[in-house]
């Protein structure tokens, strides 16, 4: 039994007569406790029914009452309950999510999906991907309930109401993870995500863009301005009293019920997704681009830092797709002294998290370079030394001679220095520049990356 008080009770017969599925009473009821999700819908039905009473009221009438049932959708016929109805028999609040896909034949299909890519888990995370409307329909039923126990004296807030994902999950993460024999935890490197879609109840969120337009704007990424953010933004600034006007202005008739009401589910879209990878890599060639060097859709260097990687990567994954994310950018003809083309090292499988700390990094880290100048003017080594006391722009700074017109140029810079540009002055734009400092005209020749001083991620053993 659920850990349901006698306050519920009405709660309860409320939400069941509105059609609401089973899990989607107790979420309302803030039943928190996961194993109450893992139970058959018939189990969770009859439980309920038990708890207001209807189920002892049949059991000992041998029939059913007279008034209208509280919700036609349910049977109390465990012979003639199944996990999923027939598509007309949707949950009008998570729109048969809880419903329909928390079966068995669900969860087998789930795995099946997985077992054809013929990976090898040692765990997974479950992540749940849902459609913008279904806040809405959320936020109807809230202050649908609140309606019903504001006249008891009780308050149900939002944030006590279970939230879809988080009663998905419950119900059916552990046996996916039995399913695959890989134990589901908080973070894995394996996500698996079930995004749902409905596209007959799209339009349900359409109505807050003109109560709302502040926070309905288009973005490049996204083909829909009604994005989960831009929903859950505009559904915290308008008014109860303008919700309800508004949603009551799209029905037939003007009933609270009318509110909640019912769609047909759509087919979740299964994707795993993703492996985070990271390691470090040396460049050999002064001919390769880091990313593929397209202009006007027309590719100007044969191959990329980005491919020579990326290409294994996805063979050895069974990738559809990746993003190459990079900390720091060099030019084309920047190399490192040695043989040809890329090495990578350190290749691991990291956290999401792990991401996160390479991007911020970025600010801290340094670099060290090694430059060939070329210097209009004859130069010697006292021409060069007062460089090494200049730390504007530089943590660190020397040179050395190679004949009158050339030296190389160590720096040890903040990562993002831009070296070509304190050489060469870019027409005057970088100051301070060494074409200045050297009262010559100064240009790069070429340009090493020694090293980027990050200490991630750490290094494999041999």
């Amino acid at each position: 039994m659920f850990c349901l008080k006698e306050k519920d009770r009405p709660l309860v017969r409320k939400l069941l007569s509105a059609g609401c599925c089973v899990r989607c009473v107790l979420r309302f009821c803030s039943v928190g406790n996961s194993s109450s999700y893992r139970r058959t819908e018939q189990e969770i039905h009859k439980d309920l029914l038990a708890f207001i009473g209807e189920l002892e009221s049949q059991n000992a009438s041998g029939e059913e009452k007279a008034e209208e049932p509280l919700n036609k959708r349910m049977r109390t016929d465990e012979e003639s309950i199944t996990e999923c109805d027939s598509p007309s028999d949707v949950c009008p609040v998570c729109l048969g999510v809880l419903q329909h896909f928390c079966s068995p034949t669900f969860v087998k299909q789930v795995s099946d999906t997985v077992k054809k890519h013929q990976y090898e888990l040692e765990s997974l995370v479950l992540t749940v991907s849902l459609p913008a409307q279904l806040l809405v329909r959320e936020h109807s039923c809230w202050l649908y309930v609140k309606g019903e126990i504001r006249d008891k004296s009780m308050c149900l807030g939002k944030d006590d109401v279970v939230q879809v994902k988080d009663a998905f999950k419950w119900a059916v993460q552990g046996k996916i993870g039995q399913e695959l024999n890989a134990p589901v935890l908080a973070k894995s490197p394996c996500e698996v995500n079930v995004g749902f879609v409905h596209p007959e109840t799209d339009e349900d969120c359409h109505f807050l863009a003109n109560s709302c337009p502040d926070c309905f704007k288009p973005t490049k990424n996204k083909a829909s301005i009604f994005t989960r953010m831009a929903v859950v933004k505009a559904l915290e600034k308008i008014s109860e009293q303008t919700f309800c006007r508004q949603v009551l202005s799209m029905s037939t008739t003007e009933t609270e019920e009318q509110m909640l009401s019912a769609g047909h589910h759509g087919a979740p879209h299964l994707c795993l997704h993703c492996w985070c990878v990271q390691g470090r890599y040396n460049k050999f060639s002064r001919e390769l681009p880091q990313t593929p060097w397209l202009i006007d859709g027309e590719r100007r260097m044969e191959g990329s830092v980005e491919e020579l990687i990326t290409t294994p990567l996805l063979s050895s994954f069974r990738a559809d797709g990746l993003n190459f994310s990079s900390s720091g950018r060099e030019d084309v003809d920047v190399i490192n002294q040695s043989s040809d083309k890329v090495r990578v090292r350190d290749l691991q499988i990291v956290s999401r998290e792990a991401i996160s700390r390479m991007k911020e990094g970025e600010e801290e880290k340094t670099k060290t370079y090694s430059a060939l100048i070329w210097t209009q003017k004859i130069i010697d080594q006292s021409d060069l030394d007062f460089l090494e006391n200049i730390k504007r722009l530089v943590h660190s700074m020397s040179a050395v001679p190679l004949d009158t017109h050339h030296f190389t140029l160590k720096l040890h810079t903040q990562a993002g220095t831009y070296i070509k540009e304190f050489v060469h002055g870019d027409f005057g734009r970088t100051k301070p520049n060494l074409c200045d400092l050297l009262k010559t005209e100064a240009d790069i020749l070429e340009l090493d990356v020694e090293s980027v001083d990050i200490d991630w991620p750490p290094a494999i053993p041999d």
